[in-house]
């Protein structure tokens, strides 16, 4: 039997096979454009929107609206922090983007975001002030509020003893409980690794959520109490020791110290470490807040320039606008500080934004709790107040020198001196 070649079957096979795969459609589904809006933050006037970018084609054009309105078109190259400014407080507004071709045919839309601005609250509030010490120079550097009832303010105090002659062992801190102030002594070491213990004046004081509360003196001294009992003091190490003028912390095992010469150091809860300020002007005055990723970035006010620390604790440099410097500041929005100095003026989304107030001049120190409740202590012996819309004077024509603030709900303490005498006063918000 003549045998069968198999090579014309072979070649066939090949050729149905190349056919096929050639004819073959692709299973993969086609990914959509997507556009989202989520809301980051608000005040009472601005708002600030996270536009979320998906499957689409960059840079793109998207339109923002503002209750049906176009409000303006943003090149977009990413996900983009969107900023909306001149809201009218407690209102409710609703948000959309599109993005379209250029025939104005509609290739994607957001969902619709709703977001209600804050409402103001009063400038109306009713001040009373207490003197303390009897002789020197008595002074308040610093104050932080627990509650209403549970206030504590840290200086020098000079008092008489019972003979009436000048004590020489002077008062560190007050303490309000509701319904009176009493003088406090706050023990540090008097030699760095002696026994002796002596009650120099405090400088800084801050309270953390579990209680414990950190004061230091005008040197390289902390004492901690906890619920009002002294528990430890302490120096820092000699890598670290500095003339501390702040403390901050988000823990007590996530604190910092600032103070003259650049100096920053950080406690962990272990040990402490020196953090390089890359200057060596006097840093007043430290703030935190949270970057939404779990960590802290950290604002310092150093006269000339503003510093900020990631959460790896990497400096940036801020250099103030003209004629400007940097006395305090505070925030609750990595996007919105407010910094006193010449005036009160805004780190605005990465810009200076000089607040205009009549008779204004230099600015102390600053603070508030929220964006309708800022307190500014002004060089007119005077008190400012920003609502979330307006800046008004409050105590206005009083004659002493307020050096810092504290704010808790509808509660603020200012606190410095008159003359030889160490003074507090107490602003409460009457509705």
């Amino acid at each position: 039997m003549k045998p069968i070649s198999l090579m014309p079957l072979i070649i066939l096979l090949i050729q149905i096979l190349l056919i096929t795969t050639g004819c073959k459609q692709t299973t993969e589904p086609k990914l959509e454009p997507e556009l989202k809006l989520e809301l980051e933050d608000v005040s009472c006037t601005e708002a600030w929107i996270n536009l979320r970018i998906t499957n689409l084609q960059l840079p793109a054009n998207v339109t923002l609206y503002k209750n049906s309105v176009a409000q303006n078109n943003i090149l977009c190259y990413g996900d983009t922090l969107l900023y909306v400014d001149s809201l009218l407080p407690n209102q409710t507004y609703k948000f959309k983007s599109i993005v379209q071709s250029s025939n104005q045919q509609i290739i994607t839309s957001s969902n619709e975001l709703t977001v209600t601005t804050m409402d103001t609250t009063s400038h109306d509030f009713t001040w009373q002030s207490w003197e303390f010490g009897q002789h020197s120079s008595s002074t308040l550097y610093d104050v932080a509020i627990i509650d209403e009832n549970n206030i504590w303010a840290v200086g020098e105090i000079y008092m008489n003893d019972s003979l009436g002659r000048p004590d020489p062992n002077a008062y560190n801190a007050v303490h309000w409980d509701g319904t009176k102030w009493e003088l406090k002594r706050i023990y540090f070491p008097t030699v760095c690794g002696g026994t002796s213990l002596s009650s120099y004046p405090a400088k800084a004081i801050f309270i953390f959520d579990d209680g414990q509360i950190w004061i230091s003196s005008s040197g390289d001294k902390i004492a901690i109490l906890k619920d009002g009992i002294q528990i430890n003091k302490f120096c820092l190490p000699s890598n670290v020791s500095m003339s501390i003028n702040k403390l901050w912390g988000s823990s007590s095992s996530d604190l910092y110290a600032v103070g003259n010469n650049g100096n920053i150091a950080h406690w962990d809860g272990r040990k402490w470490t020196k953090i390089e300020s890359g200057t060596y002007l006097n840093i007043g005055t430290i703030w935190g807040i949270s970057d939404n990723k779990g960590g802290y970035n950290k604002f310092l006010a150093a006269g000339d320039m503003m510093i900020i620390l990631n959460n790896e604790n990497k400096v940036n440099i801020v250099l103030p606008g003209p004629n400007m410097f940097v006395n305090s500041l505070w925030g609750i929005n990595n996007n919105l500080i407010y910094t006193a100095g010449n005036g009160i003026v805004l780190f605005k989304n990465n810009k200076w934004e000089k607040i205009t107030i009549p008779e204004l001049n230099t600015v102390y120190s600053i603070k508030g709790n929220n964006f309708n409740n800022v307190f500014g202590i002004s060089s007119v012996f005077s008190v400012v107040h920003f609502n979330g819309f307006s800046w008004q004077f409050i105590n206005r024509g009083d004659t002493k020198i307020y050096f810092r603030l504290g704010v808790k709900n509808n509660l603020a303490v200012a606190v410095g001196w008159q003359g030889d005498r160490a003074v507090l006063t107490l602003l409460r918000r009457i509705s």
